[in-house]
C-alpha cells in the first residue's frame, strides 16, 4: 500500500513515520511539511537516519492522489478540515490524527472548540478509531478519526463498567497525568524545559476538549447520558499517560466480579493488558511501562467504604494515543494483519 504522511515534521507525524517504515506491507511515498519542504525528514527526525532518504515536500494534491492509496494527517487542530475533505472527495482512504472529525455532532465543536464545523456532512462518514470498540466499523471505512490521547486511555478503561452497568453514569471524575510530548513539537514558553521540569501542572481542569470524546462514546456505549469531567495535569515525563478515573459502585461488587468483567472485554485484544499485582513492583498501570509500545495497560482498585471504583489506566500518548492506534487502524481498514508494524515491547528503563 502506498502511504502519505501530511504534517510530517511533528512528533505524532514522526512516530508514524517510524512505525511505517519496518511495516512490512507498506510503502512511504510522500511526507509533507510546509516549514520544512526540501530538507531530509531526518533533519527534523534525526532518529530516522538511515533508515529513509524522504524528503519533505509540500502538499500537492494531484502528486498525493498519483502516488498514495491512503494518507494520515498529523497537522494541528483547525488545520485539517480542508485537507482530510479534499483528500477524502480524491477517493483516498484518511485516518486523521487531529480533532477535526472526532465528534459526530457538529454542534458539538462550538461547545468544545469554539468554531462552527464547515463541513458537517463529513462527521457522519468518519468512524472514531478506537478498535477495540469499533473494529467493524473500521473495517469498511474511508475516514477513521483517530481520538485524543487522554480521551482513549480513559474510554478503555470506563468502557467495560459503562457496558455492564455497573457504576453510577452520573459522576465519573477522570483525572489524567500527562509528558511534555503532549504539547507537540511548537516551543512555547511553558513547553521549554526550564518551565516544565520538575512540575505537576494542571491546565484546563474543567471542560478541557477531550471531554466531548469521553462524552460520546460512553454515552453511545450506555444509549443513555453519561456525566464526565476531565482535568489533565502536565508532569515532568517526555511520554506517557496516567489516567485515575473515579466511578461510583450501583451494585455490590468484589474484586472477583471486575476481574471477570474486564477479561470478558478485553481478552483477545492484543493491545491491552490487565494489571494488578499484589506481590510486584508493577502493582498498577505505570506509564514508565508501555512507552515506546502500542499498549493499553488497565487496571482497578475498589473503596468499599465509599463504594468507589477506581479505574487505571496508561499509555504512550505518541503511540496508543496517537501513531499506534492510527497504524493500528490502517491495518484494521487494509485487511493486514493488525498487528504489523506495531508489535513493540515497551522500553524499559527510560
Amino acid at each position: 500500500m502506498r502511504i502519505g504522511v501530511i504534517g510530517a515534521s511533528g512528533y505524532v507525524g514522526g512516530e508514524i513515520i517510524r512505525l511505517l517504515l519496518s511495516h512490512p506491507k507498506v510503502d512511504v511515498n510522500i511526507v509533507t511539511s510546509r516549514q520544512h519542504a526540501g530538507n531530509y525528514l531526518h533533519r527534523i527526525h534525526p532518529s530516522l537516519k538511515s533508515f529513509t532518504d524522504l524528503v519533505f515536500s509540500e502538499l500537492d494534491y494531484s502528486k498525493i492522489s498519483d502516488k498514495c492509496d491512503l494518507v494520515f494527517t498529523a497537522v494541528p487542530h483547525g488545520n485539517a478540515l480542508e485537507i482530510v475533505k479534499n483528500l477524502y472527495d480524491l477517493g483516498i482512504k484518511v485516518i486523521d490524527l487531529s480533532a477535526d472529525y472526532r465528534l459526530h455532532n457538529a454542534d458539538d465543536y462550538e461547545k468544545w472548540y469554539k468554531f462552527k464545523h464547515p463541513y458537517p456532512k463529513y462527521l457522519s462518514k468518519s468512524v472514531f478509531g478506537i478498535p477495540e470498540i469499533h473494529r467493524d466499523e473500521i473495517k469498511n471505512a474511508n475516514l477513521v478519526s483517530c481520538p485524543g490521547c487522554m480521551a482513549v486511555t480513559s474510554i478503555l478503561a470506563l468502557y467495560p463498567l459503562v457496558k455492564n452497568n455497573i457504576i453510577d453514569k452520573e459522576h465519573i471524575v477522570v483525572d489524567s497525568k500527562i509528558g511534555s510530548s503532549g504539547a507537540g513539537a511548537n516551543v512555547v514558553l511553558a513547553t521549554q524545559h526550564a518551565m516544565r521540569a520538575g512540575v505537576i501542572r494542571p491546565y484546563k481542569p474543567a471542560n478541557h476538549r477531550h471531554t466531548g470524546e469521553i462524552q460520546q462514546e460512553l454515552d453511545e456505549i450506555a444509549k443513555t447520558h453519561v456525566n464526565i469531567s476531565m482535568s489533565p495535569h502536565a508532569v515532568d515525563i517526555v511520554r506517557g499517560i496516567l489516567c485515575t478515573s473515579h466511578t461510583f459502585l450501583t451494585k455490590d461488587i468484589i474484586e472477583k466480579d471486575l476481574w471477570k468483567i474486564y477479561r470478558n472485554e478485553f481478552q483477545n485484544e492484543k493491545f491491552i493488558r490487565l494489571i494488578r499485582d499484589k506481590k510486584g513492583f508493577y502493582k498498577y498501570p505505570d506509564p514508565k511501562f508501555v512507552v515506546g509500545s502500542n499498549f493499553c495497560d488497565i487496571g482497578f482498585d475498589i473503596d468499599y467504604d465509599n463504594k468507589r471504583c477506581i479505574a487505571l489506566s496508561a499509555s504512550d500518548n505518541l503511540m496508543k494515543g496517537a501513531a499506534g492506534s492510527a497504524i493500528q487502524n490502517m491495518n484494521i481498514m487494509s485487511n493486514f494483519n493488525e498487528n504489523d508494524g506495531i508489535s513493540y515491547s515497551p522500553l524499559t528503563p527510560v
